[in-house]
């Protein structure tokens, strides 16, 4: 698992603190004491799990764009890093196809801007990219993705976190082998958890129907994702940092993190135990999606279960129970903070 020690003191740039999964990393630093430096956006949802764990114990917060190229340099030389884990992104499938370039913008040149700025780190050791469990050509024939399998992406999203991959392997190759720097790569995505308001997603989805008692829109209610908590893949993300500062010339430069292997679930399965969970019968909309998105998508986890002695704590039905206590807390206006610190703390209970 995660060692405490590792972390304590270490200069860490996080990008994207002010996202869901990046407020989430945000809060389990602070709490390993770690120096946190957030860059990011400020928040796109109202509310927002950032501003609802504000105010801040130690986080060092700066509102800003990764596609300001001057602005990160900045950044990187006020935070001085030892450890970056690049987590900001547009990282939303259906606003890909309504603001490609703002995707590519953000996804590839945000890359290269961060990329170009941590050259002049002289204190870094380690940067994690986080990239996407959709870089990989995927065929929609339910295959479970390794490592090595071909990059690729037929919407914008996908096709920039492919090229974000690309990039990466080139600076890290180009720039800072020579330097004893690693640079690697995280692929995961469709996380749940409490927090999360974002557009287009099917949590946050439930949630707002829930609380302005409407109509819950379903658009691909078959589709199969590679569900998983925020927790587990955050705890994936800080054990890989680990282990590439520890033993950087025996272990991969890229790899996956996906669910424990077993059924897959479907969104209109997950709906139905959110449902269930909740204690709550929300009437559904049923629209197909005019996108093109992959109906199937799995990605295969076997290198970071062998390597970091990493798997998914939590099973779907955990999952999906964490994930609705919070909501439901929520709902009940309970302290956004407090429950989120007590998901936090209570994770290492699971086995």
């Amino acid at each position: 698992m995660i060692t405490p020690d590792f972390w304590q003191g270490k200069r860490v740039l996080l990008t994207g603190h002010t996202g869901f999964k990046g407020a989430w990393m945000a809060l389990w630093l602070e709490s390993l004491g770690a120096q946190v430096s957030g860059f990011g956006l400020a928040p796109e949802t109202d509310p927002s799990l950032f501003e609802l764990l504000s105010p801040w114990d130690t986080v060092r917060s700066t509102i800003g764009d990764v596609r300001d190229g001057n602005m990160v340099k900045r950044v990187v030389a006020e935070a001085d890093p030892e450890i970056v884990i690049h987590m900001a992104a547009q990282a939303l499938v259906r606003r890909s196809y309504r603001e490609p370039v703002d995707t590519v913008a953000s996804n590839v040149m945000g890359t290269v801007n961060l990329m170009e700025a941590l050259r002049e780190a002289k204190s870094l050791k380690v940067a994690l990219i986080i990239t996407s469990d959709k870089v990989y050509q995927n065929t929609d024939d339910g295959e479970a993705f390794a490592e090595d399998a071909p990059l690729g992406g037929d919407d914008p999203y996908s096709a920039s976190k492919a090229a974000q991959e690309i990039i990466t392997q080139s600076w890290a190759k180009s720039f800072f082998s020579d330097r004893g720097v690693v640079i690697a790569t995280a692929r995961a995505g469709n996380v749940v958890g409490g927090g999360d308001f974002s557009e287009d997603r099917l949590i946050p989805d439930i949630y707002r129907a829930l609380a302005a008692g409407e109509k819950l829109t379903l658009r691909s209610p078959d589709a199969t994702r590679p569900w998983q908590h925020v927790l587990d893949l955050n705890a994936g993300y800080l054990m890989y940092v680990e282990r590439l500062a520890e033993k950087p010339n025996d272990t991969p430069l890229s790899m996956n993190f996906g669910p424990k292997p077993g059924p897959s679930f479907t969104v209109g399965a997950i709906t139905e135990k959110m449902m269930t969970a909740l204690g709550q019968d929300i009437p559904t909309d049923i629209q197909s999606s005019k996108l093109k998105e992959k109906t199937l998508l799995s990605v295969d986890a076997t290198r970071a279960h062998e390597i970091l002695g990493w798997e998914a704590r939590l099973d779907m039905d955990a999952t999906v129970r964490l994930t609705a206590d919070w909501y439901g807390a929520f709902l009940n206006r309970a302290n956004a903070k407090e429950i989120t610190r007590r998901q936090l703390k209570d994770y290492g209970d699971y086995s």
